[in-house]
């Protein structure tokens, strides 16, 4: 082509169209960009100005478990919960434990700020090419601690799309201005996701170190660091219970981030990749050295504070129970009543005991163990106590009718369906047909005469009797029914509230509500004080000593001989129908202990059980070890009490001319009977009772079905017989 012929074809195509087109795309596209940056820049500024602040955020702190301590300050275990938090200070942490952090999850985080730009290009091309929809990838340990600390609520967690990351960004930031960077680092050991195992999902290294390992993070080896470092990105993936291969290869990852960081010589690494993963399960948060203790303690609290409360954590729990005497309690049982593999082949026992200066409960003990049932029977067995419910007619007729037990006489004898019009089909006889004859109360009380104690309380009064029994510490219900003096009871009632009830008259009158917890402190440092429950004066001082020198008898010369120790101590023993629940009741100055035998899956007959044989050789062991030596006798009163004869309708007149011509004059306990077969007494019972099932666990029951042979609402021999509830007709026993 000439000269000429080049230029005329330039001049030909210098307007061409496409060039034209081309030339416009170019500079379209280019301007789109331009305005889509700006666009995006807008819409970025737009959402982080309206995202929330820091301070708009409640922080979320886990808690270290609550923990449940007992007098002493010894550890009774920790309260389950979700979470397993155990806080480090920043001197706790090892080292090792940082560089191996950060060298696997922010391996440039002393080198940049809140933000990695240099990450987040990265992970921005990545996402793209991925075609996922989200931005993932590049968080920093800040970032990271955002989303543990502020931005775990449900609108935030999981939503990790191009929004979140922009308010997790200001957050980071607004956090990186405020702290420096070892704050940062340790506060993430502290807060980070590790794992769950049984049930407790392990927040913070402290934590985590203890579930995996078994030991505090500062004796970890450094592939037990290197383990633990990496399982915060996959918690459930890398954990070594569950996935040991993938675990494996994890801590090989880190290890070998270690080195390229130079934080570890590939010498170093090549050994620690050549370890096996020692894995060890870790019980101590889940195991417990008085387990049924220590659940009933715990329930307690949530009675008190609330389940949230006390599963939160943080919680440091103050407990009355004195190791020495419990362990003394449980020898005492175990020695007399030692239990076996199968709770219904023989009977169990069951023993509470309480300081009467304070209403501290010092011990809570039972012959089943745990493992076979979670059934407490100190506090949850509702029982017919016998003739130990007798001490609240003695204390009604000395305080509301100024009686005195040793002016006051009533004839043991045969009572014959018909002597009490209120329940005209109950009698009353002992079970040897032998009688006391005209004898005072406090020589009935010695006996434990029933036939005595029938005639009292029908002339005192039935409701004056339970007014008594709930003043002094009884809470169960009762009814008012005659057969109640000698244990007739239609719930029956807990050897806690027989002790409690029995403190009274240790202590000189006061009723003090009985407590198992006397602290808790609480995260924030603040405290409740449960440790001095209110005194409430139901008798004099002078009352409850001429009480308790009536009650001495029964252990110096009466039915409860067998819980003599050689101290001054006063009690009351108690038998019920058939035989099927021995108690024994007594007090000293420093203890009142209340124990009780029977079957644990209901009123079973035990012969030859009585309080006296069985539960006061538990009373007596239990007593003179746990008292460690002390021996005092009960003060003297401020002021003595001198009560008067107290007269009733079936009272005697006088002290006996000479024994009664209905039998032989006898020292033996007495009991009672109904005369005849079954009957339903519609005096005694206005609403005949519904028997209550049987406990879960194997726990003892309260009564069974009427006409079945276990009481149903009202047995009652004491250690000297019992009253029977409707549809019965046994003998008592003493």
């Amino acid at each position: 082509m000439s000269r000429r012929e080049r230029q005329r074809y330039r001049r030909h195509n210098r307007g061409h169209p496409a060039r034209k087109v081309i030339g416009m795309s170019v500079l379209v596209a280019v301007c789109g960009a331009v305005l889509a940056a700006l666009f995006g820049a807008a819409w970025v500024v737009s959402v982080a100005d309206s995202a929330p602040n820091l301070t708009d955020f409640k922080v979320k702190q886990p808690h270290s478990l609550t923990r449940i301590f007992t007098a002493n300050g010894t550890l009774l275990g920790y309260v389950h919960s979700d979470t397993l938090y155990n806080h480090l200070s920043a001197t706790q942490i090892p080292a090792m434990m940082k560089k191996a952090t950060v060298a696997i999850e922010d391996r440039r985080f002393w080198h940049h700020g809140a933000l990695d730009y240099q990450g987040i290009i990265r992970a921005a091309i990545r996402d793209i090419f991925n075609h996922n929809g989200s931005l993932q990838g590049a968080s920093t340990l800040t970032q990271q601690l955002v989303d543990n600390l502020y931005l775990t609520a449900p609108r935030y967690k999981f939503h990790h799309d191009l929004k979140y990351k922009i308010i997790q960004a200001k957050l980071a930031d607004q956090l990186y201005r405020d702290h420096s960077k070892s704050w940062i680092l340790n506060k993430y050991l502290n807060v980070a996701p590790y794992g769950t195992v049984n049930g407790e999902s392990a927040v913070g290294v402290g934590g985590a170190s203890l579930v995996f390992f078994d030991k505090p993070v500062w004796k970890l080896s450094l592939a037990e660091m290197a383990l633990l470092a990496g399982l915060p990105q996959s918690p459930t993936n890398y954990n070594p219970f569950l996935y040991p291969h993938e675990a494996l290869i994890r801590r090989n990852q880190v290890l070998r981030a270690m080195v390229s960081s130079h934080y570890i010589t590939p010498e170093a690494a090549y050994a620690a990749e050549q370890a096996p993963l020692h894995i060890r399960a870790d019980h101590r948060f889940t195991s417990h050295s008085q387990p049924l203790l220590f659940d009933y303690v715990q329930q307690q609290l949530i009675n008190r504070f609330g389940l949230k409360t006390v599963q939160n954590g943080g919680l440091k729990v103050y407990t009355t129970i004195d190791l020495h005497a419990q362990a003394e309690a449980q020898s005492a049982i175990v020695a007399h009543q030692p239990g076996g593999p199968n709770l219904d082949a023989q009977p169990a026992a069951a023993l509470a005991s309480i300081d009467p200066t304070n209403g501290h409960i010092v011990a809570l003990a039972q012959s089943a163990p745990y493992a076979q049932t979670n059934y407490f029977y100190p506090v949850q067995a509702h029982r017919q106590p016998g003739s130990s419910f007798k001490v609240f007619a003695l204390m009604t007729l000395i305080h509301d009718y100024d009686g005195d037990p040793n002016q006051t006489f009533y004839t043991s004898k045969f009572l014959p369906a018909g002597w009490l019009p209120i329940d005209p089909t109950w009698s009353v006889h002992t079970a040897e047909e032998t009688y006391q004859g005209t004898i005072d109360v406090a020589k009935a009380t010695t006996v434990s005469d029933n036939t005595v104690f029938a005639q009292l309380a029908a002339d005192l009064g039935y409701d004056k009797l339970d007014a008594t029994a709930h003043e002094m510490g009884i809470t169960s219900k009762l009814d008012g029914f005659p057969a109640e003096v000698i244990g007739g009871l239609k719930e029956g009632v807990t050897p806690l509230e027989m002790a409690d009830a029995y403190a009274t008259l240790a202590n000189g009158g006061n009723h003090i509500a009985p407590t198992i917890v006397t602290k808790v402190e609480f995260p924030d440092g603040s405290t409740v004080n449960l440790g001095d429950p209110k005194p409430h004066r139901v008798f004099s001082d002078g009352e409850t000593y001429a009480a308790t020198q009536v009650l001495k008898t029964v252990i110096t010369s009466g039915t409860g001989t067998a819980a003599n120790y050689g101290c001054p101590a006063a009690g009351k023993t108690g038998t019920a129908e058939n035989e099927d629940n021995a108690w024994f009741v007594g007090y000293t100055p420093k203890y009142s202990t209340a124990v009780w035998v029977g079957y644990p899956q209901g009123n079973v007959p035990m012969p030859g059980g009585f309080g006296g044989t069985l539960a006061a050789p538990i009373w007596h062991d239990f007593m003179l070890s746990a008292s460690n030596g002390y021996c005092g006798d009960f003060a003297t009163p401020t002021t003595y009490w001198t009560g008067t004869a107290f007269v009733g309708p079936h009272s005697a007149a006088g002290p006996p001319l000479g024994p009664s011509t209905g039998g032989s004059s006898t020292t033996t306990t007495s009991g009672t009977t109904t005369s005849g077969g079954h009957h339903h007494n519609p005096g005694l019972f206005a609403h005949p009772p519904q028997p209550a099932p049987t406990p879960p666990g194997g726990g003892p029951g309260n009564s069974g079905p009427p006409g079945q042979g276990n009481p149903s609402g009202g047995t009652g021999p004491s250690t000297g017989g019992g009253a029977p509830g409707p549809g019965h007709g046994h003998h008592g026993k003493h």
